[in-house]
């Protein structure tokens, strides 16, 4: 006999046999709904004894009118579209998979990073139209031992990344007010405030999360402080670059290019999407990827999974592993 139901509120999986296969043994009917933008959730489950969230917005108003449930349960590890403010007041846990893509996002963020450093789009669009010369990119290459790789913020995913890159011989830089000089020379970095981060690096990695602070970091101003033939790289929340901005640094060759994994108005929370409100999408040496830099087939059932977990203790009456907690 079912015991509790479990609603996931979007999903771009093919099945929900992860979650099943952990849930339903304890007597939980697993339900998958589409509700990806989040409007109209607390009617489709309003039954629902926890949530497991991939895109949808849930706020205060919709946690308010959750009556039964004991828990939201994030695929993932950012929290800004979840309001852990009105889930704590209403006794609502809330949980993420903190270890969850930390290998995937360093690696499409290097990756974006080499794609653009080596002008890669921009040859391949000259050879397709019949241009073959090293000068038709239209900008300098330089070898990557001589470059300066700047990282604004310093969780796991940028030191993976510094890990990862440092074989290279980049000079790598950070900026993050919130955590020591000395801790980042354990891992043969310098400390920088932002300014320098952004006027002194030929490679700008943007790895922070997305809150009140960080919200449009890189806007008119600081694009403004950064070389002409730096690249600037943002697999971090979308919302942390201003797109106007960006795209006014583009197109009037403030920056020689940029690579995002995701746009502002942030597709995949939308119901209907085109590339035709974001001009960005006409750039040539704008790269945009939609969203991906979290994926790999190891990740996603890993995210899965501990995501189903955190919703099976919860609802054995357990403290599950992964509690975030209001700042």
């Amino acid at each position: 006999m079912e015991k509790f139901k479990v609603y996931v509120s979007d999903y771009d999986y093919p099945d929900l046999e992860i979650e099943k296969g952990i849930l339903e043994p304890i007597g939980a009917q697993v339900i998958g709904l589409q509700c990806n933008t989040g409007e109209g959730l607390a009617e489709q489950a309003a039954d629902a004894d926890v949530i497991l969230q991939q895109y949808a917005q849930i706020g205060r108003d919709t946690i308010s009118k959750l009556k039964k449930c004991k828990a939201i349960c994030r695929y993932g590890i950012g929290l800004d579209i979840i309001d852990l403010e009105a889930a704590h007041e209403h006794g609502i846990l809330v949980t993420n998979v903190p270890d969850y893509c930390i290998d995937e996002v360093a690696e499409h963020a290097i990756t974006l990073s080499f794609m653009l450093l080596r002008r890669i789009p921009m040859y391949d669009h000259a050879t397709h139209e019949g241009k073959w010369h090293w000068k038709e990119s239209g900008a300098p290459l330089f070898q990557f031992r001589n470059l300066t790789c700047g990282i604004i913020g310093f969780g796991r995913i940028s030191q993976n990344m510094i890990h990862k890159i440092k074989p290279f011989g980049f000079k790598i830089q950070v900026y993050d007010p919130h955590v020591s000089s000395s801790y980042m020379r354990t891992f043969g970095v310098s400390k920088e405030d932002l300014d320098t981060v952004l006027s002194t690096s030929d490679l700008v990695a943007v790895m922070c999360p997305y809150n009140e602070e960080t919200h449009h970091l890189i806007n008119d101003k600081t694009l403004r402080m950064m070389k002409q033939s730096a690249v600037l790289i943002n697999c971090s929340r979308a919302k942390v670059v201003d797109n106007d901005s960006l795209y006014k640094a583009l197109r009037q060759g403030w920056i020689a290019s940029a690579g995002l994994d995701d746009v502002e108005e942030e597709p995949a929370k939308l119901a209907a999407w085109t590339p035709t409100g974001n001009p960005l999408f006409s750039l040539q040496n704008c790269i945009i990827t939609p969203h991906v830099a979290y994926i790999s087939e190891n990740a996603l059932i890993e995210c899965r999974r501990v995501a189903a977990e955190n919703a099976k203790a919860v609802l054995l009456g357990q403290t599950p592993p992964n509690i975030c907690e209001p700042a």
